[in-house]
């Protein structure tokens, strides 16, 4: 049985009444008046309510001016990197055609989702990566209009590099505003916006609740928590380098699970030793302390095989693998958002510019559902046709369910085709 050093400290539910009850007031009053609304929870929210929401072709085209150009050409390179594993991707959905019995053909076609909406947070930390991951992605899809959105900043508007991300990324149309306001927005239409079809990017505990409440009318990516990271580590890792890594992930919030486990007491003593060093400096201390303190974790193993189970049960959302069988877990593991694979892998590559998409399951989803990638964007739609040959052969086996399952009109709509096909037959 596997032993805690560390457990995490219980906590309330994330999502109280309170944050639903203000969620679904917001969505309530967007959707009854429109940009009215939207203006008046962004002015009270962020101080924010400029002429239009809408950042125009003029700002649009000289941000990029207004960034240092190394950072542009970085920006550039994540974004080509994340569209090239896209690319990558949807070249292995083909679609099909096939003939499954005697005049009865069967098959798919990948159809593109018409209207996409990107959030992309701006609170405590602009996430640049996201308006790539969020944007680039459904336009590799071959999305026809994918609209974009940002919170203001302190200094009004949104944070260039965030812009400059979103418009070299392909975004149809940008929107500074934040919040469930924006969520809203983007679904029910304002002024100058069509509603989207779906919404995709992270968001804090108001936007995943949002997001919840306005799944059906409108599809959405995923419903995420806080941000996680588990760590597989044996004794030959490095220590100080796993603690680095817990600590990284655990900047992204206070609540952030931040969890070791290894088949070494005597390792897992020296990663909490170097975490309390790397506090000492570390530049987030105040953010990623509180969610070491509260929501880490240490858990020493038996072995390979119960780490990994372990692990499994967890589900994390950002799996590192740091021992010396990084090949045996990478076939064992199953349960996790991404996977990063040996001491060189860190999720900050995954999470900014290496091409797979940092949006990804939390609270255990990934038992049962992977991150956003370019299918999500796409609808896998089935179609037949039939032969008088495949008319004979299947009318039967339809019609006879049908009588078992007593839906005598579905029974008649097939008897109706196979006597028509009988009647053509000279006596």
């Amino acid at each position: 049985m596997p032993t805690y050093l560390k457990r995490a400290t219980p906590q309330p539910a994330t999502v109280t009444g309170e944050i639903r009850d203000t969620v679904a007031r917001i969505l309530d009053d967007v959707e009854r008046d429109g940009e009215s609304a939207v203006r008046r929870w962004s002015e009270r929210l962020d101080g924010w309510s400029p002429a239009s929401f809408r950042v125009g072709d003029a700002e649009r085209d000289a941000v990029g001016d207004r960034i240092d150009p190394e950072l542009r050409g970085h920006i550039d390179d994540a974004i080509a990197q994340v569209r090239g594993f896209a690319t990558a991707q949807r070249r292995t959905l083909v679609d099909l055609e096939v003939e499954t019995l005697p005049g009865i053909t069967l098959g798919h076609r990948h159809i593109p989702i018409g209207n996409v909406g990107s959030y992309s947070p701006g609170g405590r930390y602009p996430l640049v990566a996201s308006s790539i991951m969020t944007v680039a992605v459904p336009k590799v899809a071959g999305v026809g209009r994918v609209a974009a959105c940002a919170p203001p900043r302190e200094e009004g508007g949104m944070h260039p590099p965030q812009l400059y991300a979103m418009h070299a990324s392909g975004a149809d149309e940008i929107y500074c505003f934040g919040g469930v306001q924006a969520l809203a927005a983007m679904v029910f239409g304002i002024d100058g916006l069509e509603p989207v079809d779906l919404v995709v990017g992270p968001g804090n505990a108001y936007v995943a609740e949002a997001k919840r409440q306005v799944f059906g009318p409108v599809g959405i990516d995923l419903v995420a928590g806080p941000s996680e990271i588990l760590v597989l580590a044996d004794a030959s890792a490095d220590s100080e380098l796993v603690a680095a890594d817990l600590l990284g992930q655990a900047e992204h919030g206070p609540t952030s699970p931040a969890v070791l486990v290894t088949d070494s007491e005597e390792f897992a003593q020296a990663v909490v030793a170097a975490v309390d060093r790397w506090l000492e400096t570390w530049p987030t201390a105040d953010v990623a302390g509180a969610a070491w303190r509260d929501f880490g974790e240490v858990v020493v193993c038996g072995d390979h095989a119960e780490m990994a189970a372990v692990s499994d049960a967890y589900a994390p959302e950002h799996l590192e693998v740091q021992t010396r069988d990084d090949a045996w877990f990478e076939g064992a593991l199953t349960n996790y958002g991404s996977l990063f694979v040996g001491p060189r892998a860190t999720v900050a590559y995954g999470d900014k510019a290496i091409g797979v998409n940092h949006v990804l399951p939390t609270g255990r989803a990934a038992r049962y559902t992977g991150g956003l990638w370019v299918g999500k964007f796409l609808k896998t739609l089935t179609f037949q046709r039939l032969t008088d040959e495949g008319v004979g052969r299947i009318s039967p086996v339809v019609a006879a369910i049908c009588d078992a399952e007593h839906m005598d009109g579905h029974a008649i709509t097939a008897r109706l085709r196979l006597d028509r096909l009988i009647g053509q037959v000279p006596a």
